[in-house]
């Protein structure tokens, strides 16, 4: 029988005088960070640093607890996230860099440069063979992500409204992308409208970053050969009018996505924390953040990616939804039809577990894990 992965966790309580930044320093040793040779390695730090009018991101605080101790073992830590397909404050490197900074992320509050792993436009990537895969060969990655000699990644556990939850492998595997591997993720759904929900409010046409969506009699009309197939037109309808015509392309992208997380995690040492707090129902990639669907729940730490995302989801499974919230709203519905879910009732038509079998079956990791709880 396989050994159980590890995953460690405390959560966000703290006695007076003790630092949350602390406890989190003390989970990551618990959990072997050090055991990892650090010394004149560069180590990729793999995190969101959130769009502008977002406020659910990890704090940069975070950061430097991570930071500090790889530099206490002589390592060269940087921070990386990759650029983004869609409009925002994240589509190149300036861009990237004004946001990342405006937000708190600087060598002074984390501790480390920051480094955009596609470079300038986004096209400064890797193609790198996926070991195992079986839906693609290669994947395109930042090229300053497969660069480092260690990677380590630094997740904020959220909703998701294409993938239903953001973890490690969200982070990893999508976040770590050139903007050419992102549209390789996305590109098997095509997005249809249904006309009768369709309001014309043009939320949908804001969102798009492929100007694929026009108005005829003020209804929404999708380009099929523009659309990149993204989803953040059906994230931001707010009368459930936009849809992926494609049944099983949440199915894919979950396949892919956790294939590319393999391509950056194979043949290097790895870690990975997640932060289960402020769980928003939707992406940081937002410019804004709806009310977190569930209480916080705690801090976790892993080799393990795939166990890691497992001991979230299910964490995140047990816990009491917020009343006053999307997931609420939904429940609260005299007509709605109840998955008992917390991630499928907050965004009905994910289907989040593909991500956590499929990268099981490739090798990136195990479902089947022990929790190791630290006060």
């Amino acid at each position: 029988m396989a050994e159980k992965a590890k995953v460690y966790f405390t959560d966000f309580r703290t006695d007076v005088g003790t630092s949350l930044t602390k406890k989190l320093q003390r989970l990551c040793l618990a959990a072997g960070l050090k055991t990892i040779e650090l010394e004149g390695r560069f180590v990729a730090i793999k995190m969101h640093f959130g769009e502008l009018g977002n406020l659910a991101f990890l704090r940069p605080q975070y950061a430097k607890a991570v930071a500090d101790l790889v530099k206490e073992e002589k390592g060269i830590p940087f921070l990386t996230d990759c650029n983004t397909l869609y409009p925002g404050s994240r589509r190149h490197a300036p861009e990237h860099l004004d946001c990342a900074n405006i937000n708190g992320f600087n060598p002074t509050t984390t501790g480390c440069q920051i480094i955009i792993g596609d470079g300038l436009r986004g096209t400064d990537e890797l193609e790198v063979p996926i070991k195992n895969a079986r839906v693609l060969k290669t994947a395109k990655i930042g090229r300053a992500v497969m660069d480092a000699d260690v990677f380590i990644s630094l997740t904020h556990f959220k909703g998701h409204e294409q993938t239903g939850f953001g973890g490690a492998i969200k982070n990893i595997g999508m976040g770590c992308g050139s903007r050419a591997g992102k549209m390789e993720q996305h590109s098997s759904g095509k997005v249809g409208v249904h006309e009768e929900l369709c309001r014309g409010c043009r939320r949908c046409a804001k969102e798009c970053g492929s100007d694929a969506i026009s108005y005829v009699e003020n209804k929404a009309v999708v380009d099929k050969e523009l659309c990149k197939g993204c989803g953040r037109c059906i994230g931001s309808c707010t009368f459930n009018a936009l849809y992926n015509e494609v049944w099983d392309a949440a199915d894919i992208l979950d396949r892919r996505m956790a294939e590319y997380a393999q391509a950056v995690c194979q043949d290097r040492p790895c870690f990975h924390i997640s932060i289960a707090r402020d769980i928003s129902p939707n992406c940081d990639c937002h410019g804004e953040n709806d009310a977190p669907i569930l209480p916080d729940i705690g801090m976790f730490a892993s080799f393990d990616p795939i166990a890691l995302d497992q001991a979230c989801v299910d964490m995140a499974l047990k816990a009491q939804p917020i009343r006053n919230s999307k997931l609420g709203d939904h429940l609260a519905k005299p007509d709605w039809q109840h998955h008992h879910d917390h991630f499928l009732d907050s965004n009905p038509n994910v289907c989040w577990e593909e991500t956590l079998v499929h990268g099981e079956k490739i090798g990136l990791g195990t479902r089947d894990y022990e929790l190791i709880t630290l006060k």
